[in-house]
């Protein structure tokens, strides 16, 4: 992987480029006036992918892939539900209430950390966890800089505390009854393939499936309840000792362990 700029950069730019190159150990090369297909023929360490950088902006780019970048998408519209009052899957699963410390341990592009980030209020907090480099930068400095025109909202994504790990690393260092929620969203054992959005995300995103270590782990820490988000069809409840609850549409289903 590389790392590049925009067209015609501004020095705060090409820094900012090189501050994330080095976080992700990888080479920032000037973009000069080479269109993308072109840094990807002359630099084979390109081939993993190229994260371009703007002013307020990433995007990633690998092969014919749609580009990455980050968008509160759904997790948006569910919040402004919530503003006026409406219900969600996942806050209702989860029962988070104001107040309540709350471990995205898979957080993708971070919907559902921000989802529950507005649902726990300034009181609470949200962790969110992600194993992936490429998708913990951009969800990071995308949530840092992203504008709704919704003050509550922008606050609830910058409250978000981002950590790139992985989970069961991290669920291990934890003390015993250290949050009230741990929430896991791995990628679906049968995965949804009308979502064209999920795509570039299926591109970096670890896939492995989530182990009986992580969730013994979880029962460990989490002081209420832990939940599961997984395919309607999916035998990974019933492996894990989750108790499935009622699915949110045609696809998804919300799985719970009180403790």
């Amino acid at each position: 992987m590389i790392v590049t700029t925009t067209e015609r950069p501004e020095p705060g730019t090409i820094e900012r480029a090189r501050r994330l190159a080095a976080e992700l150990k990888c080479a920032c090369v000037p973009r000069g006036r080479n269109t993308l297909r072109k840094l990807g023929r002359l630099r084979p360490d390109a081939a993993d992918g190229i994260l371009v950088v703007g002013p307020d902006t990433l995007r990633f780019v690998r092969g014919e892939e749609p580009p990455l970048f980050y968008h509160p998408s759904m997790g948006l519209i569910r919040v402004k539900r919530l503003r006026e009052g409406g219900d969600d899957g996942l806050v209702r699963a989860a029962d988070a209430r104001p107040g309540d410390t709350v471990l995205d341990c898979t957080a993708g592009l971070g919907s559902d950390s921000l989802v529950l980030s507005y649902a726990v209020g300034e009181s609470g907090r949200v962790t969110a966890l992600e194993a992936s480099d490429v998708l913990h930068v951009i969800v990071r400095e995308g949530m840092r800089v992203y504008r709704s025109e919704l003050p509550d909202v922008d606050e609830a994504m910058r409250r978000i505390e981002h950590v790139k790990t992985d989970h069961l690393r991290y669920l291990r260092s934890l003390p015993d009854r250290s949050c009230d929620i741990v929430y896991f969203d791995p990628m679906f054992t049968k995965p949804v393939m009308a979502s064209a959005s999920l795509r570039p995300l299926r591109a970096v995103a670890e896939d492995a499936p989530l182990s009986e270590e992580s969730v013994a782990e979880a029962r460990r820490v989490a002081r209420k309840r832990i939940v599961l988000k997984e395919h309607r069809d999916s035998g990974e409840f019933e492996r894990l000792g989750f108790e499935r609850g009622r699915m949110t549409d045609s696809s998804v289903a919300y799985g719970v362990i009180d403790v």
